[in-house]
């Protein structure tokens, strides 16, 4: 399973938290983005946060980072309890048997250590390069031609 952060859809957590009859009276929270997180089960959402905190059906992603598929995480940041970091994304990735590690032999991907900054805090436009960066890659020097030695 893979999350999607860097895709924002024309939809705020606002009106998310208006179809689950939520109620905010934060502007901020009204306004967030909220991002596709991969092409499949896109009515399912999903709360990519820091902290991980004490929440129902929450994924550890690393010590500091939570993956959490539950109403209450949602209930909670609509009344400004939520967790200081969070990213509201629907859908996800996934793969059949066998396909991600294929891919992942074929350089499809690029994988690499979480950092906490990228996710959470730089621009959406900037995570792709920086996450690339952070990885050792620098992505002007990568090319789309191929040729045969």
């Amino acid at each position: 399973m893979g999350i999607v952060i860097n895709q924002p859809l024309e939809l705020t957590l606002g009106e998310v938290l208006s179809d689950l009859e939520l109620d905010t009276d934060q502007e901020t929270i009204r306004d967030s983005t909220v991002f596709l997180g991969g092409p499949v089960q896109c009515e399912r959402g999903f709360v990519l946060h820091q902290p991980v905190g004490e929440w129902e059906a929450t994924l550890n992603i690393s010590d500091e980072i939570g993956l959490t598929a539950s109403r209450s995480i949602l209930a909670s940041i609509a009344k400004g309890h939520g967790p200081r970091n969070n990213i509201v994304v629907l859908g996800y990735a996934g793969w059949a048997a066998g396909q991600l590690e294929q891919e992942l032999l074929a350089n499809s991907w690029l994988s690499g250590p979480a950092d906490n900054e990228i996710i959470f805090d730089l621009p959406i436009e900037e995570r792709w390069q920086a996450a690339a960066t952070h990885a050792g890659i620098d992505i002007t020097r990568l090319s789309s031609d191929v040729g045969h030695a």
